[in-house]
């Protein structure tokens, strides 16, 4: 696992999860520009990545501790940061959470 390419929360998150195979964890997969867009089209494609074009260089999946370790020796993977949850201020209710990938 190369701890360099993972935000401070994807790293903490890795400690806690007990399956390493299971699939639990929202990420956000930054690519290098101007990559060899063939061997990491395949890889993305692989993981349950859709909507991979050359234009892109962020993408989104659920991924395992195991793809996350793999990913992340990756040469064209640039970093790998976790989905966060953000809340909605609502006047009458207060506060209110919703799960939406925010990179």
């Amino acid at each position: 696992m190369n701890y360099k390419k993972l935000d401070a929360a994807l790293a903490m998150t890795l400690n806690q999860v007990q399956d390493p195979d299971e699939r639990s964890l929202v990420v956000f997969i930054h690519t290098q520009p101007g990559t060899d867009t063939s061997n990491a089209a395949a890889i993305l494609k692989n993981l349950g990545v859709s909507g991979i074009t050359e234009v892109k260089d962020v993408f989104s999946a659920t991924l395992s501790l195991n793809e996350i370790a793999k990913l992340s020796e990756q040469p064209w993977v640039q970093y790998l940061k976790l989905s966060q949850k953000l809340r909605l201020v609502d006047g009458e209710t207060g506060l209110k959470s919703i799960s939406i990938n925010k990179y």
